[in-house]
């Protein structure tokens, strides 16, 4: 029996049960880490199997202390860390503990503990990176602080003349204290954060949280309010991919299609302005539906914006492909091994470009994409050049999965009401990085009693670190932005 077949038979676990998943996760390299997180005195988990299904394990965490996850599932490493800064729950076995969101700074440790403590108002200690040995070996900080408009993180190179040895990155600067901030609260009033957790993935986020929501109370969502939502995932999806497209060719000093990708997504979000209100449509997916409804002059200009993209595709490609320059710099570069990427459970452009072929659009599935049925892009090069593929490839799938939705739009209300009364659910959507998953937990009245929101990226960043290794340090930007993880969504 496979660790999958055991937890979906006992998903409340003994903490001697618990310390049992490691040897059975070794046994069973089909079973994918999804998320590891806590609840006061509680450790919990997610995992899926082959058809994507989500599966919750949990168990208790006596003396604030569990098993670790993370020798038989490296991509649990973070979520150790996260676990222990926020909830005071240590790994036992861990490969890492260092602190993640904690910087030293925080007056108070364990703030989601049942008994959070006072810290001292101490200067808060240097941040300690993993060393490497060996001839001319240095290192270079970088951030958290960076050039330009982006989150912030700092990145330490240990470099080899022009070779980096070894790349760690530290986050937790954009902490937000989401969770804190959703508990004792309605589902509809916690949708305000869940939208936050990652601004550039509002829709997916914001849907997952729905979705989860939605499971959790029972309540069957109108079908127009599900296309809709479809709807502006796949508007996020394009806009999202035109910046990455853009930005890689930008980092590679190649600005003309960075200028004309921008002008391009500038007018989808325009389109998204008139259609939902909102540039980036924040605030519109709601558990129960979906608010405002989309509005007349909406479909024309979606439309108008989508008809200027597609005109400009086909010589945007060619350019691409034509210029040696540019290709010299993305063929090869940052390369992910696909047997590095099915271990850490790696989705969106990152895993696909790896030839993992997971898309939570179709697996485990969900309404309206059954009917749907988007194409899946997968790409085996592992390289820059492999992720833009992806990238480019799902742009036109997208902007035909927007032409048929807007084509069948069915009629009817878009927002139902929500009943006050307990339950859990779990909701799992395809967000333009990969899956993006929520969990949560209601009391008897209705309210927020254990959440947690999981971003894509928690599995992604790792194997940055990993595809950057060898690779000159000139090199970074384009890696970095390939993979274009999001700092907010794992800084909570």
């Amino acid at each position: 029996m496979s660790a999958l077949d055991l937890l979906r038979a006992t998903p409340t676990l003994t903490p001697e049960q618990w310390s049992a998943l490691p040897a059975a996760l070794a046994a069973d390299p089909t079973t994918a880490l999804l998320a590891l997180w806590a609840e006061p005195g509680i450790i919990h988990a997610a995992f899926a199997g082959p058809d994507g299904v989500p599966v919750l394990a949990r168990a208790p965490a006596p003396e604030g202390r569990y098993a670790a996850l993370s020798p038989a599932r490296p991509g649990a490493i973070r979520f150790e860390r996260m676990v222990r800064d926020l909830w005071g729950l240590t790994a036992e076995g861990a490969l890492d503990l260092r602190p993640w969101l904690d910087h030293g700074r925080w007056p108070i440790a364990a703030p989601l503990s049942a008994q959070p403590r006072a810290t001292p108002g101490i200067e808060a200690p240097q941040p300690e990176f993993l060393p490497v040995e060996g001839e001319g070996v240095h290192q270079i900080p970088v951030g958290p602080i960076h050039a330009g408009v982006i989150e912030p993180g700092h990145f330490r190179f240990h470099i080899q003349g022009e070779a980096v040895v070894r790349l760690e990155q530290r986050l937790g600067y954009k902490h937000k204290g989401i969770i804190a901030l959703m508990l004792g609260k309605s589902p509809r009033a916690a949708a305000a954060f869940a939208a936050r957790l990652s601004g550039d993935s509002t829709v997916a986020h914001g849907w997952a949280f729905a979705a989860a929501a939605e499971a959790a109370l029972g309540v069957t969502v109108p079908p127009r309010a599900l296309a809709l939502r479809a709807l502006m995932a796949e508007l996020e999806r394009i806009h999202n991919h035109l910046n990455d497209w853009g930005f890689v060719c930008n980092d590679a000093a190649f600005a003309f299609p960075h200028a004309r990708c921008g002008f391009l997504r500038e007018g989808v979000l325009r389109g998204c302005a008139l259609a939902f209100g909102h540039r980036l449509m924040m605030d519109r997916v709601l558990p129960g539906g979906v608010a405002p409804d989309i509005a007349p002059e909406g479909p024309a200009a979606i439309l108008a914006a989508l008809d200027a993209v597609e005109r400009e595709m086909p010589s945007l490609v060619a350019i691409y492909d034509s210029h040696a320059s540019l290709q010299d710099r993305v063929v090869g570069t940052g390369f992910l091994d696909p047997a590095l990427a099915e271990r850490f459970a790696a989705g969106g452009f990152v895993g696909r470009g790896s030839g993992r072929r997971v898309d939570a659009r179709l697996a485990p599935g969900y309404a309206p994409y059954d009917v749907l049925a988007p194409a899946v892009v997968v790409e085996a090069g592992g390289d820059v050049d492999a992720r833009v593929r992806v990238r480019v490839a799902e742009l036109g799938i997208s902007i035909g999965l927007v032409r048929r939705l807007l084509a069948d739009l069915p009629g009817g209300e878009t927002l139902v009401a929500l009943p006050d009364r307990a339950g859990e659910g779990v909701g799992l959507v395809e967000g333009f990085r990969g899956d993006c998953l929520t969990w949560l937990r209601l009391d008897d009245g209705g309210l927020i009693r254990a959440v947690f929101p999981r971003d894509p990226s928690w599995l992604q960043w790792p194997l940055l670190e990993a595809a950057i290794e060898g690779n000159i340090v000139a090199d970074f930007p384009l890696c970095n932005k390939s993979f274009n993880c999001s700092y907010s969504g794992v800084d909570l």
